[in-house]
């Protein structure tokens, strides 16, 4: 199970670097949006879900890298990046292009593996703040998502892009990029932070009934 999940990452990855970025235009906002969330809410899971519980499970080394403090770097880099000025920077330089997207692969991959690893003493306490964390990042994807998806001008770009070979006004990429950010990011994170609460809530239930009984 970890082993397919990290082999699933990387290909992921290496097709969204390997394939995508190279080959498409990559002035177009929806093409970035595609290798971010691809990156951040793809690849960033899967490769934390086989990472963990070896040696390369960070959190169990540093304890104090908490979810939260992840989710928090997450939100710094992702809201960055998304600054007009760099976005413009990140599509006239190759250099930037590859900072930008380490910098997505990193942060999501911190977050993803400090809620998934770590050590078992203390699973639980660790697998509630990876819900809060996971949650918050939703709320704040939902938010960009948003911003993006119902701008009235476009922020990004003043010329016709191409994404797929289909030909887009700047306004109309900007605003599919957001509604991708709507539909994979935030429901990925909100996905993931649930269904950590609940595992959370589950594993309290047998010790209760232990204590009734």
């Amino acid at each position: 199970m970890k082993r397919a999940s990290l082999y699933s990452g990387l290909i992921l990855l290496a097709a969204l670097w390997g394939l995508l970025l190279p080959f498409a235009d990559r002035a177009s906002f929806t093409i970035h949006m595609i290798a971010h969330m691809g990156v951040v809410a793809g690849a960033a899971p899967l490769i934390a879900i086989g990472l963990s519980g070896t040696r390369l499970d960070l959190p169990a080394r540093w304890p104090w890298f908490s979810p939260i403090v992840a989710s928090i770097v997450e939100l710094v880099a992702v809201w960055i990046w998304h600054i007009p000025a760099l976005r413009a920077f990140s599509e006239s330089s190759p250099l930037i292009a590859v900072l930008e997207q380490l910098t997505f692969l990193v942060a999501g991959l911190a977050l993803w593996l400090s809620c998934l690893g770590g050590l078992e003493a203390g699973r639980d306490g660790r697998r509630m703040a990876g819900a809060v964390g996971l949650l918050l990042t939703s709320m704040h994807m939902t938010l960009l998502g948003a911003l993006l998806a119902l701008s009235p001008r476009a922020l990004y770009g003043g010329s016709e892009v191409s994404c797929f070979g289909i030909p887009l006004a700047p306004i109309v990429d900007q605003q599919a990029g957001g509604v991708i950010m709507l539909l994979v990011g935030a429901a990925v994170y909100l996905a993931g932070g649930v269904s950590l609460l609940a595992m959370t809530l589950n594993s309290g239930i047998p010790q209760a009934s232990r204590r009734r009984g």
